[in-house]
């Protein structure tokens, strides 16, 4: 029983310190993901649907790298290729997720026309910014904060799913 119970918390601390891995990779991949978002709608002239796809899938290519060196390098030895098609999968379920909540949020909430448009436009006067800029950041916060579970345990229990 003792033995049981000592090796189910060095299951979780380890898988605790995965996650933590796993969220300082993904922390990475939001940098990348908001930077490269903001740079196609602000420099580019992108739509923020596309624009979004598009920082959302170079963060995703950046946060497969990381997960596989870095957080679960005990597979390396699976096939990278077969490996990287289920990180994909996963992620392109991902992608819907956070492309729904960023629109939803964006349009129905934060936007000009939204549910908290006044508190929006009065924080987004009170930081120096457009309403715009504020609102879909924090569509894309609120995204990125809820597909952050669905990602890791997809990923650690389909992509990852052999590390112990």
């Amino acid at each position: 029983m003792i033995a049981k119970l000592d090796m189910s918390v060095r299951n979780n601390r380890k898988e605790a310190i995965r996650f933590l891995k796993f969220s300082v990779v993904g922390s990475v991949g939001t940098v990348i993901d908001f930077g490269v978002l903001n740079l196609l709608i602000q420099l580019a002239a992108f739509g923020k649907v596309p624009a979004n796809s598009v920082s959302f899938s170079v963060a995703v290519i950046c946060n497969y790298i990381g997960n596989r060196l870095w957080v679960y390098p005990d597979t390396e030895k699976e096939s990278l290729l077969a490996q990287f098609g289920q990180f994909l999968l996963v992620n392109v379920v991902g992608l819907g997720l956070n492309t729904a909540i960023f629109y939803g949020s964006d349009r129905w909430l934060l936007g000009t026309a939204g549910l908290f448009a006044g508190p929006v436009g009065a924080l987004a006067l009170s930081v120096g910014m457009p309403h715009f800029d504020v609102a879909y950041n924090g569509a894309k916060v609120l995204a990125t904060a809820i597909v952050l579970f669905w990602n890791f345990f997809a990923n650690r229990v389909w992509t990852f799913g052999d590390v112990d």
